[in-house]
């Protein structure tokens, strides 16, 4: 059994870069869990239906936990790396999974790279032993856009068929109904099923989904 924990930076993160992997990890028999590292604020007009649609994602997925972080949602770069390591780390030291997926390191958003590196961080093999498998995802709307430089390329070398999870997965995304918009908005569904498509054919099956795999250990 994999022990697998999704770090999403925002809601809907985990849904768009590897729903249909955490499905099949599910439906595999392995623990899925999920970090969420960002908060609307208490203020926000959004806050309850934000609460009510992660409940509902939480519940459609099975998670065997949940948890969710206080920094504030667009401005995770204003607080210290020191304050984002030490939170994520309590998490990753609770949890303990095997299998750990992060944001992309190049993603446009700011939100995204800073969590990567603190999330990066929290990997160190000396510190963190349990941890075996380390992916970054792809998450529409946020790493297409990243610069068109070779260090910030998405260049994917593992893939997940999905063939038999698309579907849940959109059906999951439109949850999330302020994420979601008619094509050509990058997260519209036929852009989730045309992502999926295309990294289906590169690995030979129906649809996938893609990652950088950063580290693999055997045991």
């Amino acid at each position: 059994m994999r022990k697998v924990l999704v770090i999403a930076v925002h809601p809907d993160d985990e849904t768009l870069g590897c729903g249909g992997t955490l499905l099949k990890h599910k439906a595999d028999g392995d623990e899925i869990h999920w970090l969420i590292c960002t908060n609307l604020s208490k203020t926000s007009s959004y806050y309850e239906i934000r609460q009510q649609e992660i409940k509902q994602v939480k519940s459609l997925y099975r998670f065997n936990s949940t948890e969710q972080l206080d920094f504030e949602t667009m401005k995770v770069d204003e607080y210290s790396m020191s304050e984002l390591i030490t939170s994520i780390s309590h998490i990753v030291n609770k949890i303990q999974p095997t299998d750990i997926y992060l944001p992309f390191s190049g993603d446009v958003h700011s939100d995204h790279r800073k969590i990567f590196e603190a999330s990066y961080s929290c990997t160190k093999l000396f510190r963190y032993p349990f941890i075996q498998n380390i992916y970054m995802m792809e998450t529409l709307s946020e790493t297409e856009f990243a610069p068109s430089i070779v260090s910030d390329n998405f260049t994917p070398n593992y893939f997940v068929n999905i063939s038999d999870f698309l579907d849940t997965k959109l059906d999951i995304m439109q949850i999330y109904k302020s994420e979601i918009a008619p094509h050509p908005f990058p997260r519209s569904l036929q852009n989730i099923q045309a992502l999926a498509t295309l990294r289906g054919a590169t690995a030979g099956c129906l649809y996938a989904e893609s990652f950088m795999l950063l580290k693999a250990i055997r045991s």
